[in-house]
């Protein structure tokens, strides 16, 4: 009668000790670079992008801008990107990599590598977890 409650029964307690345990093997390294893993994801954001606004990290990342802009202060305090008003609607802020926010990418190119160690899936299973993952990330949000 009650088998939906058993911890094995569950598949929301794996989801959440698997990615507790993965931020836990990416703070040595994120550590050397002196971020925090959710820093480390804005920074991965604008690697890629080169800038984007509060509004889109946020949406690209699934953070509100309570936790966002804290987090963005940090980062430029310590050198690693520029926060400025748009010059075409100032109720956008705009975020942007300094030349050091921007070198950080090289000290950064070993991180996947290591952790991809540690996780230790094929590129088969690699994939099948992470479509699996955004399939339930995907269903989630929609409710």
């Amino acid at each position: 009668m009650y088998d939906s409650l058993k911890l094995e029964n569950q598949l929301c307690f794996p989801i959440y000790l698997c990615s507790k345990e993965i931020i836990r093997k990416y703070t040595p390294l994120l550590d050397k670079l002196n971020l925090t893993y959710t820093q480390y994801i804005v920074m991965l954001y604008l690697w890629e992008k080169g800038k984007g606004n509060v509004r889109e990290i946020g949406k690209a990342i699934l953070l509100d801008s309570s936790t966002l802009t804290p987090l963005l202060k940090k980062l430029e305090s310590k050198g690693y990107i520029i926060r400025e008003r748009s010059l075409v609607d100032e109720r956008n802020l705009e975020v942007s990599l300094t030349k050091k926010g921007d070198e950080l990418k090289k000290e950064a190119l070993s991180i996947p590598f290591e952790m991809g160690k540690c996780i230790n899936l094929n590129k088969s299973e690699a994939e099948t977890l992470y479509k699996l993952i955004y399939k339930v990330l995907m269903n989630v949000e929609k409710e």
